[in-house]
Protein backbone atom coordinates (compact mmCIF):
# COMPACT_ATOMS: atom_id res chain seq x y z
CA UNK A 1 0.00 0.00 0.00
CA UNK A 2 1.10 3.44 -0.45
CA UNK A 3 1.87 5.72 1.83
CA UNK A 4 0.08 9.41 2.15
CA UNK A 5 4.03 10.67 1.33
CA UNK A 6 3.80 8.97 -2.05
CA UNK A 7 0.05 9.51 -2.86
CA UNK A 8 0.30 13.13 -2.13
CA UNK A 9 3.23 13.45 -4.85
CA UNK A 10 6.47 13.20 -2.45
CA UNK A 11 8.16 16.17 -1.87
CA UNK A 12 6.96 17.97 -4.02
CA UNK A 13 3.25 17.47 -2.93
CA UNK A 14 4.37 17.55 0.71
CA UNK A 15 6.19 21.29 -0.06
CA UNK A 16 2.78 22.25 -1.76
CA UNK A 17 0.92 21.38 1.40
CA UNK A 18 2.93 22.79 3.82
CA UNK A 19 3.29 26.16 1.67
CA UNK A 20 -0.61 26.50 1.04
CA UNK A 21 -0.92 26.29 4.84
CA UNK A 22 1.55 29.11 5.73
CA UNK A 23 -0.47 30.92 2.63
CA UNK A 24 -3.43 30.80 4.51
CA UNK A 25 -1.98 31.81 7.77
CA UNK A 26 -0.43 34.88 6.30
CA UNK A 27 -3.75 36.31 4.62
CA UNK A 28 -6.26 34.65 6.17
CA UNK A 29 -7.55 37.87 8.87
CA UNK A 30 -9.00 35.13 10.78
CA UNK A 31 -6.36 33.14 12.14
CA UNK A 32 -4.13 36.06 13.17
CA UNK A 33 -4.02 34.93 16.91
CA UNK A 34 -2.48 31.82 15.30
CA UNK A 35 0.23 33.66 12.74
CA UNK A 36 0.99 35.52 15.64
CA UNK A 37 2.57 32.63 17.74
CA UNK A 38 4.47 32.33 14.86
CA UNK A 39 8.23 32.86 14.63
CA UNK A 40 9.13 35.42 11.57
CA UNK A 41 9.83 35.15 9.33
CA UNK A 42 8.05 32.07 8.32
CA UNK A 43 10.49 30.77 6.33
CA UNK A 44 12.46 28.42 8.85
CA UNK A 45 8.69 26.96 10.71
CA UNK A 46 7.82 26.21 6.94
CA UNK A 47 11.32 24.22 6.24
CA UNK A 48 10.88 22.73 9.66
CA UNK A 49 7.53 21.79 8.81
CA UNK A 50 7.67 20.56 5.78
CA UNK A 51 11.02 18.21 7.25
CA UNK A 52 8.14 16.92 10.04
CA UNK A 53 5.58 15.95 7.33
CA UNK A 54 7.83 14.43 5.42
CA UNK A 55 8.42 12.20 8.27
CA UNK A 56 4.90 11.96 9.36
CA UNK A 57 3.45 11.01 6.11
CA UNK A 58 5.59 8.19 5.63
CA UNK A 59 8.79 9.78 3.72
CA UNK A 60 11.97 10.39 4.73
CA UNK A 61 12.64 10.84 8.42
CA UNK A 62 13.97 14.46 7.71
CA UNK A 63 12.96 15.91 11.05
CA UNK A 64 13.91 13.39 13.02
CA UNK A 65 17.28 12.94 11.14
CA UNK A 66 17.81 16.65 12.56
CA UNK A 67 16.41 17.49 15.62
CA UNK A 68 15.19 13.87 17.11
CA UNK A 69 12.40 12.59 17.89
CA UNK A 70 9.69 15.25 17.51
CA UNK A 71 7.90 15.27 21.16
CA UNK A 72 5.16 17.59 19.14
CA UNK A 73 3.32 18.23 22.22
CA UNK A 74 6.32 19.36 24.53
CA UNK A 75 7.72 21.42 22.06
CA UNK A 76 4.24 23.31 21.68
CA UNK A 77 3.56 23.84 25.88
CA UNK A 78 5.05 27.20 25.65
CA UNK A 79 2.11 28.06 23.59
CA UNK A 80 -0.94 28.79 25.01
CA UNK A 81 -2.84 27.02 22.52
CA UNK A 82 -6.45 26.29 23.28
CA UNK A 83 -9.94 24.96 20.82
CA UNK A 84 -9.96 28.45 18.80
CA UNK A 85 -6.12 28.18 17.72
CA UNK A 86 -6.81 24.67 16.66
CA UNK A 87 -9.83 25.39 14.54
CA UNK A 88 -7.68 28.35 13.12
CA UNK A 89 -4.90 25.82 12.32
CA UNK A 90 -7.44 23.38 11.00
CA UNK A 91 -8.93 25.99 8.74
CA UNK A 92 -5.54 26.78 7.12
CA UNK A 93 -5.10 23.17 7.03
CA UNK A 94 -8.47 22.16 5.20
CA UNK A 95 -8.08 24.95 2.93
CA UNK A 96 -4.82 23.52 1.88
CA UNK A 97 -5.64 20.22 1.45
CA UNK A 98 -8.40 20.87 -0.66
CA UNK A 99 -5.98 23.14 -3.13
CA UNK A 100 -3.36 20.46 -2.92
CA UNK A 101 -4.85 17.07 -2.84
CA UNK A 102 -6.87 16.19 -5.22
CA UNK A 103 -7.76 12.49 -3.94
CA UNK A 104 -10.87 13.02 -1.95
CA UNK A 105 -10.09 9.81 0.21
CA UNK A 106 -6.51 11.29 1.17
CA UNK A 107 -7.23 14.37 1.45
CA UNK A 108 -10.50 12.76 4.38
CA UNK A 109 -7.79 10.65 6.08
CA UNK A 110 -5.52 13.29 6.03
CA UNK A 111 -7.82 15.92 7.45
CA UNK A 112 -8.86 13.44 10.24
CA UNK A 113 -5.00 12.85 10.80
CA UNK A 114 -4.39 16.47 11.32
CA UNK A 115 -7.67 17.08 12.83
CA UNK A 116 -6.37 14.16 15.59
CA UNK A 117 -3.04 16.09 16.07
CA UNK A 118 -4.24 19.42 16.23
CA UNK A 119 -6.70 18.57 18.99
CA UNK A 120 -3.45 16.90 20.70
CA UNK A 121 -1.87 20.21 20.52
CA UNK A 122 -4.51 22.15 23.09
CA UNK A 123 -2.70 22.54 26.04
CA UNK A 124 -5.12 25.44 27.80
CA UNK A 125 -8.96 25.81 27.87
Amino acid sequence: MKTPYIRIGGEEGVKRLVKHFYDEMETESTVRPLYDLHPKPLDKIRHKFFEYLSGWMGGPPLFEQKYGHPRLRARHMPYPINSELKDQWMLCMDRALVATVKEKALRDQLRQAFDSLAEHMINRK
